[in-house]
């Protein structure tokens, strides 16, 4: 474990952790804490920040980083926060960097939230902007959906949902420490309650109501640890060991292997959840980053994608 991971722990054990125990969940405090990160990477020199109000005729929201090359791929990201708070803007520490390591166009969704908008909201929205890529002449093949802890249990339910549809499918999904499992059933969430440096337990089954409203929470669309994995693209999927959402990800990679799905897995040791966001300030957020972008450049047809025209630059 390097320094900056051991200070992350100590950070989110310090500003985060206490508030998990709470009997309930203060939705603005939430929403607050994550509009007022204290640090945000620059727009890469020579990319392009694109912030969208709608997708086409869809009232879909978003922003698009968009390289100065011809792209390799698009990524299609979806964020965590629990359904119910951060946005693109919190998380572009991870989409930047998987950008400009893969050398993708990204567009990062801004997916409706949780309590307003409850389980499918968030679904129907990142099947809608997929659908919008396609529409605009982005080939499925060069298309890569992903996403962090709810936003990577999102990604995977987002997959059964176009294949149950029919729809066609994108080259590959990337998961970072998916939230899978809203019935909070992984043996994990017991051996690491108190090992997790971010979260207790509690809150996540307080979380998920929120989410679900009357929803069973065993729907594979809401928790996707329950479906069938059957003509899935390939997965990369990465946790770490102390994470209470560890079986979440071992899981679905066991599933998928079952169903003959393609699946990479790592499980990093001594790091926060969703670690990957503390890039570039942590050496092991950096590699992580470098090993999901290669998977993104393996995976991901070669194509001229979409290339949106910029109508506001950040």
């Amino acid at each position: 474990m390097s320094w900056q991971s051991a200070f992350a722990c100590w950070v989110v054990a310090k500003r985060v952790r206490p508030h998990s125990a709470h009997p309930t969940l203060d939705v603005e405090l939430a929403r607050d804490y994550a509009s007022r990160r204290l640090w945000s990477p620059r727009v890469p020199k020579g990319w392009r920040l694109d912030i969208r109000e709608t997708i086409g005729d869809a009232p879909l929201r978003g922003e698009w980083l968009i390289p100065p090359t011809t792209p390799r791929a698009t990524i299609l990201y979806l964020h965590g926060g629990g359904y119910y708070f951060c946005s693109p803007r919190s998380h572009r520490a991870i989409t930047f960097g998987l950008a400009t390591r893969a050398n993708a166009s990204v567009f990062s969704l801004d997916y409706r939230l949780a309590p307003e908008h409850r389980f499918p909201a968030a679904l129907d929205d990142s099947v809608a902007a997929y659908r919008r890529l396609l529409e605009n002449g982005v080939p499925a093949q060069s298309i890569v959906i992903a996403g962090d802890s709810a936003g990577g249990g999102l990604a995977l339910a987002t997959l059964l949902s176009l294949r149950d549809a029919g729809d066609p499918l994108p080259a590959a999904a990337v998961l970072f420490s998916p939230w899978t499992d809203l019935t909070s059933s992984g043996e994990s969430m017991r051996t690491n309650d108190g090992r997790d440096p971010m979260y207790h337990a509690s809150a996540f089954p307080k979380v998920a109501e929120q989410y679900l409203g009357a929803a069973d929470a065993r729907n594979p669309y809401a928790s996707p640890v329950f479906g069938d994995y059957e003509g899935l693209p390939p997965l990369f999927v990465q946790a770490g060991d102390t994470e209470l959402l560890l079986d979440d990800a071992t899981r679905v990679a066991a599933k998928a292997r079952a169903a003959g799905v393609r699946v990479e897995m790592e499980i990093w040791r001594g790091v926060p959840h969703i670690f990957q966001i503390w890039a570039p300030f942590m050496p092991e957020a950096r590699e992580a980053l470098a090993h999901a972008a290669a998977f993104i450049e393996s995976t991901a047809a070669a194509t001229n994608a979409h290339r949106p025209p910029m109508t506001s630059i950040v």
